[in-house]
């Protein structure tokens, strides 16, 4: 949803290729610049290393033709459909861009698993009431993940269990996927 007087954000992937060492840097510098990475002791560097993983896959939100924020997924392990980062400008925050950025994660990993996951930081209040609104909940608290003395909140959105799942086949709008389509609760 956008406000008014604010333009709408324009999501696309980033292939996190050697020709992508604009976005990478320009997300870096976003991330060593935003709370909960000062405090967790995340420069430049660790986050450039995070913004560059050819494993991982990146989706940005460009308002106006600027960087506006991104998300880092993880398609891979035992829980595949990690959020691992969810990064918007301090400008741009309030706006819909976070929402809009997990919304397209959501249909991306819908394709694949009927679970997402994400962790985030026990002290960064806005962020986890963010995510509840949007229908994640609690699964645990996990001390010492990302840094000494700093516990991070695991929390899932679900639209069923693994052995139940079909993969969305996101060319149907039909409903016949089994399971409401990326974006809707359940």
């Amino acid at each position: 949803m956008t406000e008014p007087g604010h333009s709408p954000a324009i999501i696309r992937s980033i292939a996190l290729t050697a020709d992508a060492d604009a976005d990478a840097d320009a997300c870096a510098r976003m991330m060593a610049a935003s709370e909960p990475w000062i405090s967790l002791g995340f420069g430049y560097q660790a986050c450039r290393s995070r913004t560059s993983d050819p494993e991982k896959e990146v989706l940005a939100a460009d308002v106006e033709g600027e960087l506006a924020g991104f998300l880092i997924l993880d398609m891979r392990g035992p829980f595949a459909g990690y959020i691992q980062t969810v990064c918007v400008a301090a400008a741009r925050r309030g706006h819909g861009i976070g929402s809009a950025l997990i919304r397209a994660a959501e249909e991306r990993i819908l394709r694949e698993s009927p679970n997402v996951f994400l962790c985030v930081s026990a002290t960064n209040d806005r962020a986890r009431a963010l995510y509840e609104r949007l229908g994640y909940v609690r699964v645990g608290e996990l001390p010492d993940f990302l840094a000494r003395d700093h516990t991070e909140v695991l929390m899932r959105r679900t639209w069923g269990p693994l052995r139940d799942f079909r993969p969305v086949d996101p060319a149907r709008e039909d409903g016949e996927n089994g399971h409401a389509r990326a974006g809707v609760r359940r």
